[in-house]
Order: C-alpha cells, then structure tokens, then sequence
C-alpha cells in the first residue's frame, strides 16, 4: 500500500462539519480529527458529524483516539460506517496497534519517547503506509516543558525524534510525514523547516491552519532552476556509463537518484 496524500495535510477538528469543505479545497489532504482537536464531552457529537458530512474518501484521514482510550471503540464504530479508509493512529508505541486497525492504510503516530523508539517495529506493519511524529507530545512524555529554543529551532531531543522517525519509514520503504509548526503566524520558520522535510526525503508536512497550506507546497515544489539542473544530469546520465562530472560536480548513483526525486515532486506542490 502506497501513501499519495500530500505535500500540504490539513488537520479540522471533527467536530466542526462547516470546516470540512473548506479545509478539503485548501489543502491536498484533510485530516478529520477526534482527538486532541475535540474536547471529550464532544467526541460523540464530532463522531456523528464524521457519519453525516462525507468528503471525499481518497482525501480523507480520520485521526482516531489510541488503541486502549476510553473513545477509540466508538471512533471505529464511526469509522467503519463511513467510506475512509485512511486512519491516524495517535500514541502508537507497539507494532500490536496497527492489528486493532486491520484493514485500514494505517499513519502511525509516533510522539512519544516509546512511539519513537519502537517506530521501526512499527513502520514494518502490513497496515502502516506512513509513519509521523509529534513534537510536543513527545516532550511532555519525557516530562519536558518546551520543544523548541525561544528563537524557535527545536531542542536536540526533538530534531533526534524527527530523524528516528524519518529514517524507520524510510528504512520499511513506506511515508514520513513532517509534524505541525504551531507558530501560525511564523510563515518564515515553517517554509525553513517545510523545505527541510522535502529535500530530507518527508513526504508530506501536517498543518493547522490554511493559511500555512500555500507555504509547505511552495516548499515541496523544486524550482525551475532545480528542475533544469535535473533533468540535465538525468539526460547527461543517459549518454555517460557509471560515474560522470556535470559542470563542477562529481555525479554517482545517489547523485542521480537525488535528481529523479527532484522530478517526481513536479506538480505534487
């Protein structure tokens, strides 16, 4: 199972159908969320909102409460009643989870310090086709009290994170999907950090206001400049045998195959 969602995913919280529309035609994904974005005395409303807005279900993820929670066997009851077939998994800190959401194309969650850690287990799931990572849950969970420095950049612990999580998804051949910049405001900061998570090899970036989805796809869209020094040294590629020089550098097997990424980002921002 392959994860095409993406570059921009939009999180609305469920209990609000009069986003779900909007959200949808912002960004290229919408993410339906009965979890942190719903009080719990709401969640039952939020479920039967889910069942009576539909959207379209290739767009759609559903993030539902974690396996063992006092809501996640209602969440599936929703869930089963509706045509999504993408579930967010919050919490994820066992392989075993993903079995509880058999049949679903499954996006782990892992933002704790033991979601982390156990990501590859995770991310070798037959369900699992993305894997993603939280910031602030992860810091709380270690009983922390900030993710980032005041001028913004992440503390050590979480860039860690990030890079765990990245490299069990793509070590299992599956998606990472960067977490949310909550600054909505700090345009600047998510576009650095957006461009970061595409030319890392992220897939997609989550996000939580509209107003965030035009920055992360311009991030994810090479430029005309990037796109022509591709597809030159894919062409020089075509007529030259092992490894070859293009203007000043020296252009091997990784080299090439950094250019054909660059190529299928065309048109996906």
């Amino acid at each position: 199972m392959t994860f095409h969602l993406g570059p921009a995913l939009l999180f609305c919280p469920a209990n609000r159908p009069d986003r779900y529309e909007k959200a949808l035609e912002r960004a290229d994904a919408v993410i339906l969320d009965l979890e942190d974005a719903v009080a719990p005395d709401d969640r039952e409303d939020a479920r039967e909102a889910l069942l009576q807005t539909p959207l379209d279900p290739d767009r759609v993820v559903v993030r539902i409460n974690p396996v063992g929670s006092h809501d996640f066997s209602a969440d599936l009851s929703a869930l089963e009643a509706t045509p999504y077939r993408y579930v967010m998994l919050p919490k994820a800190e066992h392989p075993d989870a993903a079995a509880a959401v058999a049949g679903y194309r499954v996006v782990a969650l892992c933002e704790t310090a033991a979601g982390v850690l156990a990501a590859p287990a995770i991310a070798l799931q037959p369900n699992v086709v993305a894997l993603m990572w939280g910031a602030e849950d992860l810091v709380a969970s270690l009983g922390g009290t900030s993710s980032r420095f005041a001028d913004g950049r992440y503390r050590a612990v979480a860039d860690h994170a990030r890079s765990q999580v990245l490299l069990a998804a793509g070590a299992a051949g599956i998606a990472a999907i960067d977490t949310v910049h909550l600054d909505i405001a700090d345009l600047a900061g998510l576009s650095d950090e957006a461009t970061d998570a595409a030319a890392s090899g992220f897939a997609a970036t989550a996000c939580i206001h509209p107003g965030q989805v035009e920055t992360i796809r311009a991030a994810y869209t090479p430029s005309a400049e990037e796109i022509a020094e591709a597809r030159a040294v894919i062409a020089v590629a075509a007529r030259e045998h092992g490894v070859f020089r293009h203007g000043d550098r020296m252009v091997d097997g990784p080299v090439l195959r950094h250019a054909e990424a660059v190529l299928r980002r065309v048109g996906r921002g």
